[in-house]
């Protein structure tokens, strides 16, 4: 009964009730859009940067993330390899080996990282070759043959098969030294990576660094990082029962991590403002409406309808129009990012600044649940909370007074 009342009345001023919705509905499909294109930039983010050269996790003995030593040498890393692709959502490994070493063409030279990795495994886990601006990537059967950022091949003077002198320290302190044929030159358009990262094959890294076959990290990816992620629990006990530690995303990538941190809590103002002025704008029509329906409500109260009834009634118009707003908000702000999820949205003036992160300047908006309703239902759960004012002031209403005012 109630509710049948409260939809009739909520359309009695059919242009006030089209103002509300539509407020509601702009805004709650504009939250669903920002949001939905906001976790595809960090979805994109998370997996370019992990994508790239780190993989989707890790396994490290637990000291090797603050000092990547290359003394630190995986527990049973055979072992730990075989069951971590027995998890549900892993579908690729690739052993890694890392120093670091000074390299040198003539009387130029530079410091850099040098990683060992298995060329048959690593393009499962990464996508580093994929980047090859000049020659190639490596490959199964290399043997002295190293790959290069751009940025640390011009600094060393270096071209395609140029040879490359490498002096550095080897496991246990012995002397890694060694001349290795430049192959290929990746542009990633990262320049921390282009200028201090190099890769050559695992098993020539460890005949130069003397690892005598031990790894220090085993780099696991699979079909998405929410893969990866789900696995998670599995791999963190594959972990503790060899004695080593499993490295996330937010461990292997903190500064993306914080970036991401950092503007959902500068964009939660914005949606917080909009959120603000949606619900009592809202709320102001409503409270407008009670007023000049005083005389309506003390009447319904000379005819005996208690003013607890009277006030429920409210509640629910106020309920029904938040409820129909944002359901069409919703309908409107996911077909909208449907669309989009299909096409991009283009940043071409941002490029720059996302290639630095593994970002493409065209971004798909990822719909999600959260993207979805968490807005719209906070909207419609401030709403309702804040329907108490006006349900307040009809609780005090009194049948005479009320039928005296003359919408006042």
């Amino acid at each position: 009964m109630l509710a049948s009342l409260a939809w009739r009345n909520i359309w009695r001023q059919p242009v006030r009730t089209g103002l509300s919705l539509l407020s509601m509905a702009l805004a709650a499909m504009l939250m669903v859009f920002i949001m939905s294109l906001q976790l595809g930039v960090y979805d994109t983010m998370k997996t370019g940067a992990l994508r790239l050269f780190d993989g989707f996790g890790q396994f490290q003995m637990p000291d090797y993330l603050e000092d990547p030593d290359i003394e630190h040498t995986l527990i049973n890393a055979d072992a730990i390899a075989q069951a971590a692709l027995q998890v549900d959502g892993v579908t690729a490994q690739s052993p890694r080996a890392g120093s670091f070493a000074i390299l040198a063409n003539g009387d130029i030279s530079f410091a850099a990282a040098v990683i060992g990795v298995d060329p048959a495994l690593e393009p499962g886990v990464t996508s580093l070759g994929s980047s090859i601006e000049q020659g190639r990537f490596l490959q199964p059967g290399d043997d002295a043959a190293i790959v290069m950022g751009i940025g640390l091949a011009r600094n060393l003077d270096l071209e395609l098969g140029d040879g490359v002198t490498m002096l550095g320290t080897g496991n246990n302190g012995s002397v890694a030294a060694d001349v290795l044929t430049l192959v290929g030159i990746f542009d990633t358009g990262i320049p921390m990576l282009d200028r201090q990262f190099t890769q050559m094959p695992l098993s020539r890294f460890d005949e130069t660094f003397g690892m005598q076959g031990n790894i220090n990290t085993i780099v696991v990816s699979g079909e998405n990082l929410s893969a990866i992620l789900s696995a998670e629990p599995q791999l963190r006990a594959i972990a503790a029962q060899n004695g080593v530690a499993f490295r996330n995303w937010e461990e292997l990538q903190p500064t993306v991590k914080q970036m991401i941190d950092l503007d959902i809590s500068t964009s939660m103002l914005t949606y917080i403002t909009m959120i603000v002025l949606v619900v009592f704008i809202i709320l102001n029509t409503l409270y407008m409406s009670v007023l000049e329906r005083t005389r309506e409500f003390g009447g319904l109260m000379a005819m005996g309808m208690r003013p607890g009834l009277i006030g429920r009634m409210v509640w629910l118009e106020l309920l029904f129009l938040a409820l129909l707003g944002n359901g069409i908000g919703i309908l409107l702000g996911s077909t909208l990012v449907t669309i989009f999820a299909n096409v991009g949205v283009s940043f071409p003036a941002m490029a720059e600044v996302f290639a630095q992160w593994g970002v493409p300047a065209v971004v798909y908006p990822m719909l999600s649940p959260l993207s979805m309703f968490l807005a719209p239902g906070v909207i419609v759960t401030a709403i309702a909370v804040l329907g108490f004012i006006p349900f307040r002031r009809i609780l005090r209403l009194e049948p005479v007074s009320a039928m005296a005012e003359a919408g006042t």
